[in-house]
């Protein structure tokens, strides 16, 4: 993952050095997807206290700043 800071905007990146990274939804439950992140991206990284929860709760936030849809299309892969 070399380089990678590097090719990211210059505010993400200080956000990024300073708070660190956290992991959200399933990948979060990986066993020690944290450290090895952390180790590879030079960079504190932490699992959300709920990881699953959390990307339900950000979606939420998302579509709760949209305008009110008339129709709501689920795609399914």
């Amino acid at each position: 993952m070399p380089g990678v800071l590097e090719r990211t905007p210059p505010q993400l990146a200080a956000d990024l050095v300073q708070q660190g990274v956290t992991l959200t939804g399933g990948g979060a439950l990986l066993h020690h997807l944290d450290f090895f992140l952390a180790d590879r991206l030079q960079l504190p990284v932490k699992v959300a206290g709920d990881p699953l929860a959390a990307v339900v709760r950000g979606t939420a936030a998302i579509l709760q700043k949209l305008p009110q849809p008339r129709r709501l299309q689920v795609l399914r892969a």
